[in-house]
């Protein structure tokens, strides 16, 4: 069956495990090129054309290549006449699988550093300053250098590039940060000058290409899509309504774990607003109960996952002329992908996310995720190429799990209100005073702890509450709010003063790394 991912040439990162491995790909797809993060290297599939690939770069990581059960590759990449680029970890594996050496540095090397390009002739340096600032984070260097390498840039403590004569580049410092002066102009350099790619990679041909790509793949069949209000459903929605119209059937399902009067809200708007075949689903007495004594994050959002297939399953049975309906689909987008990967080496599962990790494996429906390969601020461009207005496009992300995963530890139906209550308050307070539009994501979270407080003069013993927004463009790397002083200290009067059961507000300060944007 035809893939709704159609081949594309492309630049292939493979992840070992650095913070900024997402940042690369952010580089890379801002030039209008396509790429993907990969655990590994499918040589095979390069060889015998199935992965069209343009080149490979090997990223970063926490790792040491001389230590065992390292994270590594085939060195058959090396053979595949491919344009390469190891970054930092990526050019000390290099180093290692061609023969070099690479040894644990006297002094750990982080920050600023002044690059000092050898030979700007080299393409990789085409244009790029004699000097310029760079930002290093190493813990090892290279002492002796492969084989028919050579280096053609240094700092005044390190070797920071290399390169022969066979299209293997490595470069010890991390271009794709900011603080790297000239960093973009480096990866420019590798992806149009070295590999040779075309700037394809459009929001307008993405949406030409996935409508077909969906046409050829549903055909006559039918789709269910679980539609939650919040951007990434509503953008496959709309996408998916375009290419196959009443072939689709959107089930909004009321968990209970929804924010105040959800269901309500959403459905006026979609009718007002959009062709959609929508059809509502009271399941709230239903999940709640599944979600009692569970208080593990994971457990909860695998019971989640699970009941919405269930739901599903059972719902689709009673949806006359539906009954063959062969497609779930789901508004996954690539920041779900990434971060549910479990790869041994490279990185580790951060959390099973409701529309990757918690499906169950004996899933009776086709899935069909049309917005996989996109970043966040991706799929709000193509809600705007497809007439969505900025009330849903502009909407702060909402988990799958919903408020299961914002009540931390056990979910109850008290909990749930009482958080209903708060988090209302808070997103309220934020468009009243213009700010919502000037972070990213912004929500309160039920801590599973209780204080002591007073009241009318009288001793209280409530919850506490968080309050947690944050700023970033692609939910891969986020930095906590700077919100004004006299705003939080009003959202928290509001909230202890109108919430019954909460009598105590935090301001979460944590940025993404280390902490995640969700506390569970």
């Amino acid at each position: 069956m035809k893939k709704l991912n159609e081949k594309k040439e492309k630049i292939l990162i493979v992840d070992f495990g650095s913070q900024y491995t997402q940042l690369i790909a952010r580089r890379i797809r801002e030039m209008e090129v396509y790429c993907e993060i990969v655990p590994l290297i499918d040589v095979e599939k390069i060889k015998n054309g199935t992965e069209p690939v343009k080149g490979i770069i090997l990223s970063g990581g926490p790792a040491s290549v001389y230590e065992e059960n390292v994270p590594t590759v085939d060195k058959a990449i090396f053979d595949l006449g491919l344009p390469i680029l190891g970054i930092c970890y990526g050019m000390q594996l290099i180093t290692h699988l061609n023969g070099g050496k690479v040894e644990k540095a006297d002094s750990r090397e982080f920050g600023k550093a002044i690059l000092e390009v050898i030979n700007g002739e080299n393409p990789l340096f085409k244009e790029i300053k004699k000097t310029s600032s760079i930002w290093m984070s190493h813990n090892d260097h290279i002492t002796e250098l492969p084989e028919g390498f050579e280096i053609i840039a240094q700092t005044d403590s390190s070797i920071a590039a290399i390169t022969n004569n066979n299209g293997i580049y490595a470069l010890q410092f991390h271009p794709e940060v900011v603080h790297s002066e000239c960093g973009t102009e480096i990866i420019a350099n590798f992806v149009f000058n070295i590999c040779k790619c075309e700037r394809n990679w459009k929001i307008t041909s993405f949406i030409e290409e996935k409508t077909k790509a969906i046409k050829e793949i549903v055909g006559d069949e039918h789709v269910l899509l679980a539609l939650s209000g919040g951007v990434d459903s509503s953008v496959a929605a709309v996408l998916i309504n375009n290419a196959i119209g009443k072939q689709l059937t959107c089930m909004f399902v009321d968990t209970g774990l929804l924010r105040k009067d959800e269901g309500k809200k959403v459905l006026e708007y979609y009718k007002e607003h959009f062709n959609l075949n929508i059809v509502f689903v009271d399941a709230k007495d239903r999940f709640l109960n599944k979600l009692k004594g569970i208080d593990e994050p994971e457990a909860k959002r695998k019971i989640i996952g699970h009941e919405f297939i269930e739901v599903f399953n059972e719902e689709i049975r009673k949806l006359k002329g539906q009954e063959g309906a062969k497609f779930l689909a789901q508004g996954t987008i690539y920041p779900d992908v990434i971060e549910s990967q479990s790869i041994k080496g490279p990185s580790h599962t951060i959390k099973s996310h409701h529309n990757v990790g918690g499906l169950p494996e004996d899933l009776k429906f086709e899935l069909l995720e049309p917005l996989k390969e996109l970043f966040k601020d991706e799929v709000r461009k193509v809600g705007h190429e497809l007439g969505l207005p900025d009330t849903i496009i502009n909407r702060h992300p909402f988990p799958g799990p919903g408020l299961g995963i914002r009540v931390i530890g056990e979910v109850t139906p008290e909990k749930v209100r009482i958080l209903q209550e708060a988090d209302d308050i808070f997103i309220n307070a934020l468009m009243e005073e213009g700010l919502y539009g000037k972070v990213d994501q912004a929500f309160v979270t039920l801590l599973p702890v209780k204080t002591v407080g007073v009241m009318g003069d009288q001793r209280t013993y409530e919850y506490v509450a968080a309050i947690r927004s944050v700023n970033t463009i692609d939910f891969m790397t986020a930095t906590w709010s700077k919100l004004p002083y006299e705003f939080l200290g009003d959202v928290a009067n509001k909230i202890i003063n109108n919430v019954n059961g909460i009598n105590r507000i935090v301001y979460d300060i944590s940025s993404k790394p280390a902490a995640t944007i969700e506390w569970e």
